[in-house]
């Protein structure tokens, strides 16, 4: 009688997914790390992160990266929050296609949220032609703001608070009501009960969309683009007019290798900090 066949050993079961991983990412990587470090003379030289390091134009993109992200995860966390309280709590005609619409949502492109903007509130949108219907002047109106990084945050906060809600209310379906009920019938107030009862238990959902909005933020491109905010240059920006408008490659791919480990030190953070909470 034949012996049975020998289940494979785990190792081999992790070459197909490590290889797919290789070669969609971490070969992709690894040549954005060895031209970061190959300058345009040959050879392996840090020159490259030297002078990009000591530029003022990494620097301001530097900053403006971060708090356009910073400022956009916040409004996205207290309008992502608000909104889901009412789509949870308040009952209305129509809140389970809203909440639907959410999922939907999450779908849709950013450039397509940053042209519908445009469509209202551009130069030649529908607020600027308003104005000029009622007050009867020419020209452009007074709603120019789009082009500014007050636009792009705008864009930025319409676009991402729905990967805020969608977590937000996943965790409060699950909020047994009877919690609510008791510290309603104890005569708590509406907004006690939020920060006593619901907060507590939406922290871990909260923090989870917070945290993935601000590494998206980091690394959003299209819609500062879009937005046709030319005095907005973050770093995913930098990286595009280092590498499509001045062919300096080098200095691309360092702009990328620090976008890139920016991105990986939030989230590893964030790992940390979620398992040290108990998210």
């Amino acid at each position: 009688m034949a012996s049975p066949a020998r289940p494979a050993p785990a190792a081999l079961w992790a070459l197909v997914p490590v290889a797919v991983l290789t070669a969609v990412f971490l070969y992709p990587l690894a040549l954005v790390v060895r031209q970061s470090l190959s300058p345009d003379t040959g050879g392996t030289s840090l020159q490259a992160y030297t002078d990009v390091f000591a530029s003022a134009a990494f620097r301001d993109a530097l900053g403006t990266t971060v708090w356009l992200a910073v400022g956009a995860s916040a409004g996205c966390v207290v309008l992502g929050f608000v909104l889901a309280l009412v789509i949870a709590f308040v009952p209305f005609p129509g809140g389970k296609v809203v909440a639907r619409f959410v999922d939907v949502f999450l779908s849709f492109p950013s450039f397509l949220i940053t042209l519908a903007l445009l469509f209202v509130y551009g130069t030649v949108g529908m607020a600027n032609g308003l104005w000029s219907d009622v007050t009867g002047t020419t020209g452009t109106g007074p709603f120019q703001f789009l082009a500014t990084p007050w636009g792009v945050l705008l864009a930025e906060i319409t676009y991402f608070t729905p990967f805020v809600m969608r977590p937000l209310l996943a965790a409060f379906s699950q909020l047994d009501t009877a919690q609510l009920e008791v510290a309603s019938s104890l005569g708590a107030r509406p907004a006690r009960i939020v920060r006593r009862v619901i907060l507590p238990e939406a922290l871990p959902a909260l923090a989870a969309g917070g945290s993935l909005v601000l590494v998206m933020c980091l690394n959003e491109f299209g819609i500062v683009l879009f937005t046709g905010a030319k005095g907005v240059t973050t770093l995913p920006m930098l990286v595009y007019g280092k590498a499509i408008l001045e062919s300096d490659y080098p200095a691309a791919c360092v702009v990328a290798v620090v976008n890139i480990a920016i991105s990986v030190g939030l989230y590893g953070l964030y790992r940390v900090v979620s398992r040290r909470a108990g998210a």
